[in-house]
């Protein structure tokens, strides 16, 4: 299939590098102007060059700002005041016990992986309802669904994650545009294999240690590896495009399937 965003811009959160980085390059291979959003100038500038270099100098544009704050998501909005595709992808991880948590952390996890989504939705849902085009992509996890033991904070973030896309999936029921979530498994990136070397022997070569991870701490994976990135941006792409037109209000898998008896 030809995937053809010519004339679209795209606005990506958190793509100054790992998945983020790998969906602002799909997108930008299949033809749209991508905003590239990261909380510092520098960080975006420098991730801006390197995306340039790996697309043939493809369009990219810059749009930082920390939109976990009321500034940082006016910084964002007058760098890119109009977005034909917004994918949501900021967010943080960790692990941590679960009465260890901390009223705070509770609300940080909540401010960053689910009120920053609603914040960029409400400013561009808009605009694509009157143009009656626009895709909106939230990128949710598998811990959605199977919460892990050692980060609760965060499985019950990426849960809300789900109902703001259906919910907004309906608001924007019959204008031409979709909302959906993309249900991400254990993704390869830098990020990650920190986080893995937290639950695993830090002494374990890479590929022993995935391994291990994989088998004690993720066991529903049916592919039992982690994903890599552009399988993510993969379907952003096709979800971004005009194909995807009958898709919304949906959680999309590419979370490396499922054994049956662990999902609920």
């Amino acid at each position: 299939m030809l995937v053809d965003l010519s004339g679209k811009t795209a606005l990506v959160t958190g793509s100054t590098q790992g998945i983020g980085a790998a969906i602002a390059v799909g997108l930008a291979r299949a033809g749209a102007e991508v905003a590239v959003n990261g909380r510092s100038r520098d960080s975006v500038d420098a991730a801006v060059d390197r995306l340039k270099g790996e697309c043939d100098g493809a369009g990219f544009l810059a749009a930082p700002g920390d939109i976990s704050s009321d500034e940082g998501a006016r910084q964002v909005f007058e760098a890119v005041p109009r977005a034909d595709i917004l994918v949501n992808n900021l967010g943080i991880f960790g692990a941590e016990p679960a009465l260890g948590i901390a009223d705070d952390e509770w609300r940080r996890y909540f401010e960053v992986n689910v009120l920053t989504a609603v914040r960029m939705i409400r400013h561009y849902l808009p605009g694509m309802k009157d143009r009656s085009w626009g895709r909106v992509l939230n990128i949710a996890s598998d811990s959605a669904l199977v919460t892990p033991a050692e980060m609760i904070h965060y499985g019950m973030s990426k849960t809300a994650l789900l109902a703001v896309s259906r919910g907004f999936a309906k608001e924007a029921a019959g204008s031409g545009v979709t909302v959906n979530s993309v249900i991400a498994g254990p993704t390869h990136t830098g990020g990650v294999e920190d986080f893995v070397y937290e639950l695993v022997d830090r002494s374990l070569p890479w590929d022993e240690a995935q391994r291990k991870f994989m088998t004690e701490h993720r066991p529903q994976s049916l592919i039992q590896r982690l994903i890599e990135p552009e399988e993510i941006a993969n379907m952003v792409v096709y979800l971004s495009s005009p194909l995807a037109s009958a898709t919304t209000g949906g959680a999309v898998r590419v979370d490396g399937g499922y054994v049956d008896s662990i999902v609920p």
